[in-house]
């Protein structure tokens, strides 16, 4: 039994699962990178795809189920918290899954792409016990790893973009982003945003995607809208 296999199975003993096929689980932390380099068509991308949408589902259900108030609007921002990148990377380490990645010896990685690869697997992860054990096992794994942080009220990530849009819809406001500029090669690029409300340009931001930095412009554009509401109140 190699290593990684000894490894993983430490970790599936932990969340009692016994595995049918350990060969999935090995995938789930192969990146393409490893794969190229070896010659094999095997990577962690497809259990990640899988993984992803069970995740999606299982936390989902929760959030509608913990209280019956909250409106379609809100679940989302809550689920958008629990399954951000941030999020999911925390799980990983917590679970110790950054031991097992496979990566190319020689893909050279900016810290943000390896923070991402380690986000990637947990999904991964998620989409091998689906596989392997169903929506129980992988129900009963998120009930352990994530719905404690749930219950927590752990903040990982606001979802600005939605709390804007929510905003402009009850104004009948029209909003859009912007790209007003895109610096940096091509694996460690920088993208400034801005949001564009009826035509008008509000708050910019910055971030290592264009979704970073809406996020960021998003937010901005809520705080200069609050203050002039603000002054409106005053006067």
């Amino acid at each position: 039994m190699t290593s990684i296999v000894v490894d993983i199975m430490q970790i599936l003993n932990k969340f009692s699962i016994n595995p049918t096929n350990i060969h999935l689980y090995e995938i789930a932390f192969i990146h393409e990178s490893y794969s190229n380099e070896n010659n094999t068509e095997e990577c962690y991308e497809r259990l990640e795809f899988l993984g992803d949408a069970v995740l999606d589902l299982v936390i989902s259900e929760y959030l509608y189920n913990m209280d019956p108030d909250l409106t379609e609007g809100q679940l989302t921002r809550m689920r958008s918290n629990f399954v951000c990148k941030k999020a999911l990377y925390t799980y990983s380490m917590e679970q110790g899954l950054e031991k097992n990645i496979k990566i190319g010896s020689s893909l050279k990685l900016t810290k943000r792409e390896i923070d991402s690869v380690i986000s990637d697997v947990f999904e991964s992860f998620i989409g091998a016990i689906y596989l392997d054990q169903g929506i129980d096992k992988a129900k009963e794994f998120l009930n352990k790893t994530v719905i404690p942080h749930i219950k927590d009220e752990m903040v990982f990530f606001y979802d600005y973009k939605s709390e804007l849009k929510e905003l402009c819809d009850q104004r009948g406001l029209e909003i859009v982003y912007e790209l007003l500029k895109e610096e940096g090669k091509p694996h460690n690029k920088v993208f400034t945003m801005t949001a564009v409300i009826n035509s008008k340009k509000y708050g910019s931001g910055t971030g290592g995607s264009k979704k970073e930095a809406e996020q960021r412009a998003a937010k901005l554009t809520i705080e200069q809208i609050n203050q002039v509401d603000c002054r409106a109140c005053k006067n």
